[in-house]
């Protein structure tokens, strides 16, 4: 979870300054276009003075446009650039945003070190809480948690306000399980402070609790932003829809994806690929392809936009429809999956993933497996294999494998969720599992063992169905 710095939120109120009307909008597109144009080993300079040359002017909107363009892009060698070249040119005098922007780029590039220098040199009149907040924040981007705290307790003997950006950045470096004891310490201060919490606080605090699958969290913060009169955006319910959908809340979860159509401002891709989702889990095929129809309207459309629509059709897999069989049929799955690869997106194994579950809800046992097999000939990282995505089609691919009495293939895929430490879910799965072997009327049972010696907190539970189990 990331969020831009305090500069590019204050740089909207610099849009006041002067009135925008389409012509400028072109010339600072057309500005940013030259400066995004310009080879990477090769100055800026030349690109400003062609700019010129042309009887441009150089307004401080052109150059915020460009630095946020930048900052979007990743580019803040460049957006580094930019700004100096504003500090040395002076095409304008330059103010506090100026220099905000400055010490940004600097902490993200060369560190806090040099950053501090710079702002030691920069006019007293201009060091106000706008530089300083940016300078926490460039201590909490490197994890430097003591300094950024040090610098807090000066912008409080100086009576400068603290932005919420600190303690969002704050609440998420100690947002692990290890040190999210310490979050509430971290609200108390921020109440005493007299700062008020933004939805993007409340945001960050209900995807901690969704990210641990703690309902209960989750919803007592939700409480707490409603006490707070916190207007919830289309994040919020986001957070809240996928969360049920991910514990099978099914019916809560259509209640805040109703919430989500009626919250959504514009075409906002990520919104859109969450709705894709959402809509995947619920079974609803008529939103899903109206929402796809309305991402395949878009300028651009993302690799993982295809993999999820190929996960939801996977998610959905009604057999009624043969369009939606993957392998040896023409499915959706298929479809996108071939447009998928036209557009130069590869296949990863999260798509395998997906594809197989596809098929076995088509009854095509044999292609899943062999599916199966080609993403796991393939390296998934370890933040990929702990998200929730990625084990709850593990699990519904496991659901699968129990129907049909297919031990060997369901302990494989268990073993991930034990790896993963998927306890929320893990009772359920050893539950299929003993149905394998009733089923199969084996005399061992290895998960047995397994429950024990791996210190669940449900054994004791497993315990009790096991001596009631008709074996």
């Amino acid at each position: 979870m990331s969020y831009a710095n305090l500069t590019s939120e204050n740089s909207e109120s610099e849009k006041e300054e002067r009135p925008l009307d389409q012509g400028m909008v072109a010339t600072r597109n057309n500005l940013s276009q030259r400066i995004e144009s310009v080879p990477v080993r090769e100055s800026i300079g030349p690109a400003f003075q062609s700019w010129m040359g042309d009887g441009l002017p150089i307004h401080r909107g052109d150059i915020f446009h460009t630095v946020n363009r930048l900052r979007k892009l990743k580019f803040n060698k460049r957006a580094l650039e930019v700004m100096e070249w504003v500090i040395r040119e002076r095409p304008y005098r330059p103010k506090e945003l100026d220099y905000s922007y400055l010490i940004e780029f600097t902490s993200k590039l060369h560190g806090i070190s040099q950053a501090e220098t710079l702002f030691s040199r920069i006019p007293s009149e201009f060091q106000n809480e706008l530089l300083y907040n940016n300078l926490i924040l460039g201590c909490l981007n490197r994890g430097l948690i003591r300094l950024s705290l040090a610098y807090m307790k000066k912008m409080r003997e100086l009576g400068h306000p603290i932005s919420y950006l600190v303690f969002n950045h704050l609440i998420i470096l100690h947002s692990s399980p290890s040190r999210k004891k310490l979050i509430p310490k971290i609200l108390t201060q921020m109440k005493a402070d007299k700062v008020t919490p933004h939805v993007s606080t409340f945001n960050i605090l209900l995807k901690i609790e969704a990210n641990q699958h703690n309902i209960e969290g989750l919803l007592k913060v939700f409480g707490d932003m409603q006490r707070a009169k916190v207007e919830p955006n289309e994040v919020s319910y986001c957070i809240l829809a996928t969360a049920h959908a991910v514990t099978r809340l099914y019916t809560v979860c259509e209640t805040y994806v109703e919430a989500i159509e009626k919250s959504a401002t514009g075409q906002n891709w990520s919104t859109l690929d969450i709705l894709v989702m959402l809509y995947g889990y619920l079974g609803k095929r008529n939103d899903l392809e109206r929402t796809w129809g309305i991402i395949l309207e878009l300028s651009h459309v993302r690799s993982k936009s295809y993999v999820l629509v190929i996960e939801a059709f996977g998610r959905i897999g009604d057999l009624c429809r043969a369009e939606e069989l993957w392998h040896g049929l023409i499915t959706k799955a298929t479809a996108l999956y071939k447009e998928m690869e036209k557009s130069g997106c590869k296949p990863n194994a999260i798509t395998y993933r997906h594809l197989a579950l596809g098929c076995l809800r088509a009854g095509l046992i044999k292609e899943a497996i062999k599916t199966l097999q080609l993403g796991t000939d393939m390296e998934a990282s370890i933040k990929v294999k702990r998200s929730t995505p990625w084990l709850e089609t593990t699990l519904s691919i496991i659901e699968i494998f129990a129907d049909n009495g297919d031990v060997e293939n369901a302990e494989k895929l268990f073993e991930e969720l034990k790896k993963a430490n998927y306890t929320r879910i893990i009772l359920y799965d050893f539950t299929l599992l003993l149905q394998n072997y009733s089923a199969k009327s084996s005399p061992v049972l290895p998960i047995a063992e397994d429950s024990h010696t791996s210190m669940c907190p449900f054994c004791s539970s497993l315990g009790e169905m096991m001596a009631v189990w008709p074996i």
